[in-house]
C-alpha cells in the first residue's frame, strides 16, 4: 500500500534517497514533508558492520529525520543492486546523496552517468568542502565547518575562546540549501525539460550563514569578534538578569531606547551624555547594560515581560527546550505534530515551520523499518515477481 502523502505540493515527484547521518536527510525531509514520494535506499542488514550511521534507529534524532518516507534495501556495490538502482533512476525525478565526492564516481552514479539514463534527473549532492578543490576528499563534520566557516570565532563571550553553537547548523543549513536548489532545478526543468546537478557543502552553507558578519569583512574590512549576548551592532540588545532568571531585551533605535528607559523608570538615561546616540550607546555598551540590569534585577522575568510588552519594548523569555513547547504561542502554531505508530501510539515530531494555505504539510507516517517497503516499491518501478525473488536470492536487497 503506497505511503500517504504529507502534502499535495510535491506529490508528482519521486525522490531516491541515498543520504545518511544529518545534512542529506535534512534535505530529503523537506521534500518528504511536502509530499514527494521519497524512497530511502539503505544497505541490506547482512552487509552492515555494527551500528548504522547516525546512531540507533530508534533514537529521537533518527526518527525526526526520517518521517514521511518509505524504505528499501539495495546493495549498490553488487552488479544486481546497482542495475536495479539504475532502473529506478529511469522513472525518478531526484536522487540525493551526501557521500564523499569520489564515492558516487566509483559507484557510477555521478551526474553524467545518471543523465545518460534519464536526462530529466536532478542530482542533489552535499559534501563537507565541495565537489572539487584541495579539500575535496576531506571528511566533513558540522563542528569542523563551524570553525572553518568563521562561526565559532564570533560565538561566545569575549575572550573565552571559540565556541560552537548548540545545534549542527552547518549540517542543517546545507541540507536546507540543497533542498532549495533541488526545487529550483525542478522549476527550471519545466522550461528546459532537462535536469541538472545541484551541489553544496557544509563549508559553503556555514559561510553563507555568516550573512552581515561576512559582509562587514568583504565590504568594510571589519573582522567581527565575540560579543557574547550583546548584538554586534544594535545596542542595547542582550540578556539581562531579573529577580528569578534572565530575559532578552532588544531596544534598537532612539524610540525604543526611550521607551525602555521610561519602562524601567530610569528616564535620566535618555539625557545621559554617554548614551545620547546609537553610536555612543554602542561605544559604552558595558556601562549601559549595567545600568539597565541594576533595574531589571528587582522584578521577575514575567513581570518585566508583561510590562515591556505593554509599553512596546521588544523582549522575551529565555526558555529551556521543555519550556519552548509549553509556551501558549508555540502550542497555537502547532509545530509539534503527532503521528501514529504501527501500534497505535502517538509519536511527536517537529513539523515544518512554513504554512501553505491550500497544500499544507503534515506528518503522515512515522519512520519506516529498514527495508520495510522493498518489494512494494520494486513492483511500483516495474519489477516482476520473479525479478524481485532473484534480487533476494542474490542478496542484492
Amino acid at each position: 500500500m503506497p505511503l500517504p502523502r504529507a502534502s499535495q505540493a510535491l506529490s508528482r515527484f519521486t525522490v531516491l534517497d541515498l543520504t545518511r547521518v544529518r545534512s542529506g536527510p535534512t534535505c530529503v525531509r523537506q521534500l518528504a514533508d511536502w509530499g514527494a514520494n521519497v524512497i530511502k535506499i539503505e544497505t541490506p542488514p547482512h552487509l552492515e558492520k555494527g551500528e548504522g550511521p547516525g546512531g540507533p534507529r530508534e533514537n529521537a534524532d533518527f526518527q525526526n529525520l526520517h518521517r514521511n518516507k518509505r524504505s528499501i534495501t539495495l546493495d549498490l556495490k553488487s552488479p544486481d543492486g546497482i542495475a536495479a538502482f539504475r532502473r529506478m533512476v529511469e522513472k525518478a525525478d531526484v536522487v540525493v546523496e551526501n557521500f564523499r565526492p569520489d564515492v558516487k564516481d566509483r559507484l557510477g552514479i555521478d551526474y553524467q552517468s545518471l543523465r545518460k539514463i534519464n536526462k530529466r534527473i536532478v542530482l542533489g549532492s552535499i559534501s563537507g568542502f565541495g565537489q572539487d578543490g584541495p579539500y575535496r576528499d576531506r571528511p566533513g563534520f558540522d563542528q569542523i565547518a563551524q570553525g572553518m566557516g568563521g562561526l565559532m570565532s564570533i560565538t561566545g563571550l569575549p575572550g573565552q575562546g571559540p565556541v560552537r553553537v548548540g545545534i549542527p547548523i552547518a549540517d542543517l543549513t546545507a541540507g536546507l540549501f540543497c533542498a532549495m536548489g533541488i526545487l529550483t532545478a525542478l522549476l527550471e526543468r519545466e522550461v528546459s525539460g532537462e535536469g541538472q546537478w545541484v551541489n553544496t557543502s557544509l563549508l559553503q552553507a556555514q559561510i553563507f550563514m555568516l550573512d552581515f558578519q561576512a559582509a562587514r569583512w568583504l565590504q568594510m574590512k571589519e573582522v567581527a569578534k565575540q560579543a557574547g549576548n550583546n548584538h554586534p551592532t544594535s545596542i542595547p540588545t542582550g540578556v539581562f538578569k531579573t529577580k528569578d532568571g534572565h530575559i532578552n531585551i532588544a531596544s534598537t533605535g532612539q524610540v525604543m531606547w526611550e521607551r525602555l528607559c521610561n519602562a524601567i523608570e530610569a528616564p535620566e538615561l535618555i539625557a545621559h551624555p554617554d548614551y545620547k546616540t546609537g553610536a555612543l550607546r554602542s561605544k559604552n555598551r558595558d556601562a549601559i547594560n549595567a545600568a539597565i540590569e541594576a533595574k531589571t534585577v528587582h522584578k521577575t522575568s514575567a513581570e518585566w515581560i508583561d510590562k515591556f510588552n505593554t509599553t512596546g519594548v521588544p523582549c522575551g523569555p529565555i526558555y529551556s527546550i521543555d519550556q519552548v513547547f509549553a509556551d501558549e504561542q508555540v502550542k497555537h502554531l502547532g509545530i509539534a505534530q503527532a503521528a501514529k505508530r504501527a501500534d497505535g501510539s502517538d509519536q511527536v515530531f517537529v513539523g515544518q515551520p512554513v504554512a501553505l494555505s491550500r497544500t499544507p504539510s503534515k506528518i503522515v507516517a512515522t519512520p519506516p523499518a529498514q527495508g520495510q517497503h522493498t518489494d512494494e516499491v520494486l513492483k511500483e518501478f516495474g519489477f516482476a515477481d520473479n525479478e524481485i525473488v532473484a534480487l533476494h536470492a542474490a542478496k542484492a536487497v
